[in-house]
Formats: structure tokens, C-alpha cells, sequence
């Protein structure tokens, strides 16, 4: 792997010394690319347009999150800014300098990127999907058919421009070797189309979502202490990140193996909860579910009160508190989503159609 390593960092060393005037677009592709927006952004925007793609979406990225962590700890990856200070391939006169940026200090393992999992498994849903929608009949005609094949080389030159870029950003942020974003850009595919061929999501009852979210706690759990019973430490990755950061305000917990599967673990209860709720069922029985303003009026109320997520800050002092207050946060989204901003859109909708009668 040290040959692997020291080409990839002269790639990084390559990318940062010519391309460092696209500093701020590579930093906004990898916030593009970051696993939370699906949650934030992706998930509430489609939900509304279709229930089918925005619960499939859920799935995917937390299953995709999930096997992440899993393989992270299998596969111990190591990640360039703090590598190249503890390779002995380098002797202290020698060592590359790469530099750091504010999101550059990832606890994690590196291998795969999850970034570029994260991203390739919600752009492929959300790309495939599009074009499900838009697929002509057998009966249309050939120009209908060659709208459509020009619509998708469109969206799958879109998808590949969008995952390229969040890969390079990766790298260029010297948070991932290049062997890491290409795995971790495979994987998420494999994941989403992997859901794309089992239709049971769509329908599962509450005690499915129970039973699955218990299913991966434990799961990841046991394998936590298998590594320790093996005598390796699964933390080892954030020894290294607060020893080699250059900014110590550069780590933060959200980014720990642990903050990603409470997030996860948080929104996948959360869904359960919701879309087997009766807020639920009452908002999308009747007719007014049907009409664009309604929709327009859910995606507007949602997006708007998602923002007001970012003014909660978790408390950091105790990684308990931290874990349980963020699954707590994340379970909150898709009940807000789903259930509660749909129901009160009813309700409004309905009082309004009884003042115009």
C-alpha cells in the first residue's frame, strides 16, 4: 500500500500546487458531497414529488452509510494529511508538504471515501429516477423517444461531472487518497442499484424499520468489539487526526465512525415512525394531496424549517450526550418532513376550501 499511498500523494501534491485558484469551487464540491445532505436537502425535495424516491433515498444512503463504517473498519485506511508524517518512507527532510484546509481533518479511516459513497448513491437514485419518470411509452413517438435520449445523456453527463468533481475536491483537500474516492464512488452505485430491485422498502411497517435499525446497531456494535477483543483499536484513526491536524478547531465529533451511525440510525427511526404514522395517512387520503400547491407549499414549509436545524448545535463536552441528542436531532427530520409539515399543510388547505364554499 506505500506505493499506492506515495503516488497518490504526489497526485494531491499536483492538484493542490495547480489547481489552488479553484480552491473555492473544490470546497463547495465536497460540501455538495456530503452523506448529511441527503437528509437536509435531497430527501425533503423528493419525498413531496414522490414518496417512492424519497424512502428509497433514505434507505440507500443509510444502508450505504452503514456498510461505509463497516469496510472503514475492515479496511483501515489511512488518509494523507496525517500518512505522509508517519510513513517511514519519508525521512524528516523529505517529508511532502500538503496542505490543510477546514474540513480536511475527517477522524475516520479513509478507505472508502464516504463522501463520494454518500454522493454517488443519492445522484444515482435521484438519476435514475428522473428518467423513470420521463420514460416514453411503447406507443409515443420518435421524437419522443429522442428527447428522451438526449434528456439522458444529459442527466448521466450531469451525474458523472458532479461525482468527478466531489472526488477531486476529496483529494484535493488531502483528506482522501484517489484509491479511496474511485472505491467509495463504486460502492455507492452498487448500494443504490442494489435497492433499485427491492420494491419492499416502500411498504415496510414500522416493526421492519425497528427491527433493521436494532439489527445495524447491534451489528456494528459487535464488530466494534471484535475489534477490540482482537486487540485493535477501531478509534485509532482519531488518535491520528487530533495528532496531525495543523488546527486543532478543524476536528470536530460529527466527522467519529460512532456520529455517522447515530445520524443514520436517527433518520431511518425517524422515517419509520412517520410514514407509518396517522398525521400521515390523514394528509395524503384526501384530494388536496394531489394538487401542486399543496406540494409546493410541503417542499417551501420543509426546506425553510430545515434551516432552522443549523442554529442547533450539539453539545460536545460529552460524546453520550452527543450521540443521543444527535440521533434524537436526525429521527426529528423525517417526522417534520413526512408527517407534521404535510399535516398542518392540510389542515390549512382545508380551512381555506371551507371559507371559499
Amino acid at each position: 500500500m506505500d506505493f499506492i499511498h506515495s503516488r497518490g500523494v504526489l497526485v494531491i501534491q499536483h492538484i493542490q500546487n495547480n489547481y489552488r485558484e479553484q480552491n473555492d469551487f473544490l470546497s463547495f464540491m465536497s460540501t455538495v458531497g456530503d452523506p448529511r445532505n441527503v437528509f437536509s436537502i435531497y430527501f425533503p425535495l423528493w419525498f413531496h414529488l414522490s414518496h417512492n424516491v424519497g424512502t428509497k433515498m433514505i434507505w440507500v444512503a443509510v444502508f450505504g452509510d452503514w456498510f461505509n463504517l463497516i469496510f472503514k473498519w475492515i479496511l483501515f485506511g489511512q488518509r494523507p494529511y496525517w500518512w505522509v508524517h508517519e510513513t517511514p518512507l519519508y525521512h524528516n527532510d523529505s517529508i511532502p508538504h500538503l496542505e490543510q484546509f477546514h474540513i480536511t481533518c475527517e477522524t475516520g479511516p479513509g478507505s472508502p471515501s464516504g463522501h463520494a459513497m454518500g454522493s454517488s448513491c443519492a445522484w444515482y437514485v435521484m438519476v435514475t429516477s428522473a428518467l423513470n419518470f420521463t420514460r416514453p411509452s411503447s406507443v409515443t413517438s420518435v421524437q419522443s423517444f429522442q428527447r428522451f435520449r438526449l434528456l439522458k445523456s444529459c442527466l448521466w453527463t450531469a451525474f458523472w461531472v458532479i461525482q468527478i468533481s466531489v472526488c477531486i475536491s476529496r483529494v484535493f483537500i488531502a483528506t482522501h487518497f484517489p484509491h479511496q474516492v474511485i472505491l467509495g464512488l463504486l460502492a455507492g452505485i452498487l448500494v443504490a442499484e442494489v435497492f433499485d430491485h427491492i420494491p419492499s422498502v416502500y411498504n415496510a411497517s414500522l416493526k421492519v424499520y425497528l427491527q433493521i435499525n436494532a439489527f445495524l446497531f447491534l451489528l456494528a456494535v459487535c464488530f466494534y468489539l471484535l475489534l477490540i477483543l482482537t486487540g485493535m483499536d477501531p478509534l485509532w484513526s482519531v488518535t491520528k487526526a487530533k495528532k496531525w491536524c495543523a488546527n486543532p478547531d478543524w476536528i470536530h465529533l460529527d466527522t467519529t465512525p460512532f456520529a455517522g451511525l447515530v445520524r443514520n440510525l436517527g433518520a431511518f427511526f425517524g422515517l419509520g415512525l412517520a410514514v407509518n404514522s396517522e398525521m400521515f395517512i390523514q394528509s395524503y387520503k384526501g384530494k388536496s394531496s394531489f394538487k401542486p400547491r399543496f406540494k409546493l407549499m410541503c417542499v417551501t414549509a420543509t426546506l425553510t424549517s430545515l434551516q432552522l436545524y443549523d442554529f442547533i448545535k450539539m453539545p460536545t463536552h460529552n460524546e453520550v450526550l452527543f450521540y443521543m441528542l444527535s440521533f434524537c436531532k436526525c429521527a426529528s427530520i423525517p417526522l417534520v418532513v413526512v408527517a407534521v409539515i404535510p399535516y398542518c399543510v392540510c389542515l390549512l388547505m382545508g380551512e381555506e376550501d371551507r371559507k371559499l364554499i
